[in-house]
């Protein structure tokens, strides 16, 4: 299991007491690009949950980031996030305070206290998503694409070995939307980081094509074909 940052085997996904989704066995390795697809309430947002420790995992066997889900407490949940970055649709930044400020932000609640180091961080993750001179400004001074790309470098800040994208181009331009996919496949391969995208954009999965998991009548189905309609 060495190369697995995702191992689930033999799982059910709950809700509250509802069962979502049933005998989910998944493997996704090391550096992998992997789509997560599905309708509304199929369970993607389930799945991503479980993923990241939001959702208790009761039955079945998983594993991310080397960390058992079966054994996750309040108290090691946060060792789990700090393995893992979340890319979100609607950005998420904080919007009294400027880039450097939410970048920073979230490195002290990560346990970093050494000024310096977190410059050095900021600035690494901004030069990474091509917005190095961009971190004094407030979030609403820049475009769409621009605040998803630190919401891409703030994920990146822990390098993590996973980064769990939930829509990341649900709120952007074609255009401004390629850039993003670009970027997201620049990271997994030439930083070996496995990400898993959630989306209902079946354009840029035939435009980016990449192993696709899809959830469907309860069920998760891997190498899933994807039709247009």
């Amino acid at each position: 299991m060495s190369q697995s940052i995702i191992e689930l085997r033999n799982v059910n996904i709950y809700q509250s007491q509802s069962l979502i989704l049933s005998d989910v066995n998944i493997s996704i390795d090391k550096g992998e690009f992997v789509y997560l697809v599905g309708k509304t309430g199929s369970g993607k947002s389930s799945l991503l949950k479980t993923l990241y420790g939001d959702l208790e995992l009761t039955h079945g066997e998983g594993w991310v980031v080397g960390h058992n889900l079966r054994k996750l407490t309040w108290q090691t949940v946060p060792f789990l996030r700090r393995n893992l970055g979340v890319v979100f649709q609607d950005f998420q930044l904080l919007t009294d305070r400027n880039v450097n400020e939410n970048l920073k932000f979230v490195l002290k609640a990560t346990g970093w206290k050494d000024e310096k180091l977190m410059d050095e961080r900021i600035s690494d993750v901004l030069d990474k998503v091509n917005l190095k001179n961009k971190g004094f400004k407030m979030p609403f001074e820049l475009s769409g694409g621009e605040q998803q790309r630190i919401d891409i470098a703030r994920a990146l800040l822990n390098s993590p070995k996973l980064i769990l994208a939930d829509e990341p181009t649900g709120n952007l331009d074609p255009e401004t939307s390629d850039e993003i996919m670009q970027l997201l496949f620049h990271i997994s391969r030439d930083f070996d980081t496995c990400i898993v995208m959630a989306t209902h954009d079946y354009m840029v999965i035939n435009k980016f094509p990449a192993r696709t998991i899809k959830t469907e009548k309860g069920k998760v189905w891997d190498n899933a074909s994807i039709s247009m309609s």
